[in-house]
């Protein structure tokens, strides 16, 4: 089972990252961050939502077992994922080709 302010704190690390930026990247308070901690507390989702995003990982990920699993996406693969969501198969399937083609 994942500890979730384990987690938290070994992505934090690896990125090098302190608690005040990760309050930085995520849009929240450093004191929420640093109450959690304090008071064994575990984020709400949306929270956990934010931290997801700076981290540039998924929920999903977030909670896999293998940490090295975790994929951190680049400003321009979120753009393109958040971008591909929008479309309809038919677009979608498009762009795959298109994408292959290249």
């Amino acid at each position: 089972m994942i500890n979730v302010l384990e987690r938290i704190t070994e992505l934090r690390q690896v990125r090098h990252w302190t608690e005040y930026q990760l309050a930085e990247y995520s849009g929240l308070t450093q004191s929420t961050i640093s109450s959690w901690y304090r008071k064994q507390m575990l984020p709400t989702i949306p929270s956990l939502m934010k931290i997801c995003d700076a981290f540039g990982i998924t929920i999903s990920q977030f909670f896999l077992e293998d940490a090295e699993q975790a994929i951190s996406l680049t400003e321009k693969q979120s753009a393109l994922l958040a971008a591909s969501s929008k479309l309809n198969s038919e677009q979608y399937n498009a762009l795959l080709t298109f994408l292959e083609r290249l």
